[in-house]
């Protein structure tokens, strides 16, 4: 039988360390390493949240507050649990806490090959503002988006 999971949005905190970089291995490939996600889960001006369903980590958020702008640094959710719509609930989480704190717009990057990422991102009116060549280790580039809020 099918289980419904409702996943609701939760702060993260150096209590999800291990979480989070288990869910980099599987859903980022070791983007980053267990110090970085210290470092991140840390830092005050970092927004750090995760979507929690059944007591589980199935996705995390994280961007960097810069005086009015989120720059969002990561967006995963497990494999086993895309297409739900996860993403969508992170991104919506992320900008309304920046929101919160003051942020006007937010800016990321994302691979050119990346069709699921491209995807959300214009679904949420994010626009390519610039491009970095070879920017990805596999030699993939990085279109440059950015969205003002409002």
């Amino acid at each position: 039988m099918y289980r419904v999971i409702f996943p609701e949005i939760i702060k993260l905190g150096l209590e999800h360390l291990e979480n989070c970089f288990a869910l980099d291995q599987k859903a980022l490939n070791g983007l980053w390493s267990k110090r970085q996600w210290e470092k991140e889960l840390k830092d005050p001006k970092r927004i750090c949240i995760g979507l929690l369903g059944s007591s589980k980590l199935l996705g995390i958020g994280t961007g960097w507050l810069v005086i009015d702008e989120l720059q969002i640094t990561a967006i995963a959710v497990d494999p086993k649990h895309r297409n739900k719509g996860l993403a969508k609930k992170i991104l919506h989480g992320l900008i309304d806490e920046a929101e919160s704190k003051g942020a006007t717009h937010a800016s990321l990057e994302v691979a050119s090959d990346n069709i699921a990422g491209k995807t959300l991102y214009q679904s949420f009116g994010f626009k390519t503002t610039g491009l970095r060549k070879g920017y990805y280790i596999n030699g993939s580039d990085a279109l440059l988006q950015s969205l003002t809020f409002k």
